[in-house]
């Protein structure tokens, strides 16, 4: 069974939780396995070409169940039970990474069937827990709309500056010291205006500044990671 929705064009979707890297999680239910393999992937034909590889993997498995959500607002979403009684896999897994608001992000479950039957209800929730694993074993981020600032001042005006700073939790990614001080910062787009605004009247407008707008960032392990992209 395949199944395929559109999501609705409703809410707020400036930040965007994605996977960053993938990864595979494995349990057992009465002596089936599961394992739950988990990718980033930014289209349908990426989705497809990740599904294939791992049905061609896990040739001899008894079921190869997906399901992936593609898109800013998760336009795009489908699944397949590849087997299993309707709406036992597939739409389960896709609940699991709709619940986790993921986007660009697709999971096969291939399941090694142990010899007892688990039930409707059995296999929902081995599914489900099995995605919830392949999840926990992958490195999860969320991508930022915002603008990177290079914010120029002088060297009186640099504690200040460090001081809001610090007080709105926006980490420095550069400095640059001459005879005036380069600082460069990644400022989530709700936090821009206020930021600017404090930095003008801390500084006496001695502050100048360039702004790069409509931009994704990310940190990872407190490294800045820029995403061009807005889809």
């Amino acid at each position: 069974m395949e199944e395929q929705k559109k999501a609705s064009g409703g809410g707020r979707f400036m930040d965007l939780k994605i996977v960053y890297e993938g990864g595979e999680g494995e349990i057992v239910e009465k002596k089936s396995r599961f394992i739950a393999t988990v990718k980033p992937v930014h289209s349908e034909e990426e989705a497809l070409a990740f599904i294939a590889e791992l049905k061609k993997k896990y040739w001899n498995a008894t079921h190869n169940c997906w399901a992936y959500v593609i898109g800013q607002r998760q336009e795009l979403q489908r699944c397949s039970d590849d087997g299993e009684p309707q709406g036992t896999a597939g739409k389960p897994m896709l609940d699991v990474l709709l619940g986790e608001e993921l986007h660009d992000t697709a999971v096969v479950v291939t399941r090694y069937f142990g010899g007892t039957l688990l039930g409707t209800g059995g296999l929902v929730r081995a599914y489900s827990k099995a995605v919830q694993e392949g999840l926990a074993q992958s490195l999860i981020i969320e991508k930022q709309l915002g603008s990177r600032l290079t914010i120029e001042t002088d060297y009186n005006g640099i504690g200040k500056l460090q001081y809001l700073l610090g007080q709105r939790g926006i980490s420095i990614v550069d400095s640059q010291y001459t005879d005036v001080v380069k600082t460069t910062v990644l400022v989530p787009r709700a936090k821009v205006q206020e930021l600017l605004e404090a930095v003008t009247e801390s500084t006496g407008g001695k502050a100048v500044w360039e702004e790069e707008k409509g931009l994704y960032f990310a940190f990872v392990e407190k490294e800045p990671i820029i995403f061009r992209e807005e889809s």
